[in-house]
């Protein structure tokens, strides 16, 4: 009885013993399907981070042109070395921006001390041929249908609009569109051999936004930010920060097509080349007065004394 439990245990062993490898398995046929599927999911997962990386780097850049400006605007405080955004439509909108420096980009007490011979445009026919210089670079830039010019004896005046086919800039909003963008920084180096001070007046439709109220954002706001806009561009560009003498923001308050509160033309920014003797009147409307004449035998003007320019002096420099 023993016996043939040994044998029989030795019977159960031999078959029992199992063989691996070299079979066709169950899953041989779709090994490498799998593989093929992840590697696509893959692929179109990359291919959606990418899409939504380019979606948010372009509104960033277009927030940016939406709201530039230099350290100097005055509409934000701080030393406009970190672009803030206003989060609503209530506060200002003009971002500030590190701007290319005067004189080659150097600072300090020498940074004056290199001579620049600038042009001065006072005659009809040197207006003229800046006029006709600035109807040249529209061109180049496909805008000759957006710019017009008038001689006028103030100065230049330089009207760049909108038409039926291509705007000067996001309706709606500061930010210009590229073409408008790259024209202005082209007038820049025009501007920095230019003596002349300008002007730079904002204009909007008649059209106007839903929210009213004192401080809503109203076509006067967007006009302002579209001159303030356009300022930063040419300064952008290269023209000194002398060169602008006022930035105006005039809302819908002077259409060129009166018959059509609403039309194209009526979105536009101007510049105002003036002559010296306009751009000194612009000056006294605001600073000291100058040296004046008679108006008439009953009423006359003077020039203060220097005394009393004095006592006007000090007396504005206690008020807060």
């Amino acid at each position: 009885m023993q016996a043939n439990k040994k044998g029989g245990d030795k019977h159960h062993h031999e078959e029992t013993i199992v063989k691996r490898g070299g079979g066709k398995h169950h899953d041989d046929e779709h090994g490498g399907a799998w593989k093929v599927a992840f590697a696509d999911f893959c692929m179109a997962l990359m291919a959606l981070f990418l899409v939504l990386w380019l979606i948010a780097a372009r509104d960033a850049q277009t927030a940016k042109n939406i709201v530039r400006d230099n350290a100097a605007s005055g509409l934000i405080e701080g030393s406009g070395g970190k672009p803030e955004i206003a989060g609503n439509q209530s506060g200002s909108l003009i971002e500030r921006f590190q701007l290319p420096k005067n004189n080659g980009g150097t600072e300090g007490p020498n940074a004056g001390s290199k001579t620049t011979v600038r042009t001065k445009y006072e005659s009809a026919s040197e207006l003229a041929a800046l006029a006709h210089a600035l109807e040249q670079m529209s061109a180049d830039a496909g805008l000759s249908s957006n710019l017009a010019t008038v001689v006028t004896p103030n100065g230049l005046r330089v009207m760049l609009h909108d038409t039926d086919r291509q705007g000067m800039f996001v309706r709606g909003s500061p930010s210009p569109t590229g073409r408008f963008q790259r024209l202005l920084r082209a007038m820049g180096p025009l501007f920095e051999k230019m003596e002349n001070q300008m002007l730079i007046v904002g204009h909007t439709d008649s059209l106007q936004y839903t929210i009213n109220g004192p401080n809503a954002y109203s076509n006067w706001s967007l006009s302002t930010h579209r001159a303030l806009s356009a300022r930063a561009e040419l300064l952008i560009g290269g023209m000194r920060k002398e060169s602008v003498l006022q930035v105006i923001g005039m809302a819908d308050r002077a259409p060129l097509d009166t018959g059509k509160p609403d039309a194209p033309a009526n979105r536009r920014i101007e510049l105002l080349i003036l002559t010296s003797a306009q751009a000194a009147s612009v000056v006294s409307m605001f600073g000291t007065p100058g040296p004046t004449e008679s108006l008439s035998k009953e009423a006359s003007v003077s020039k203060p004394n220097d005394e009393a320019l004095k006592e006007l002096r000090s007396q504005l420099a206690k008020k807060p």
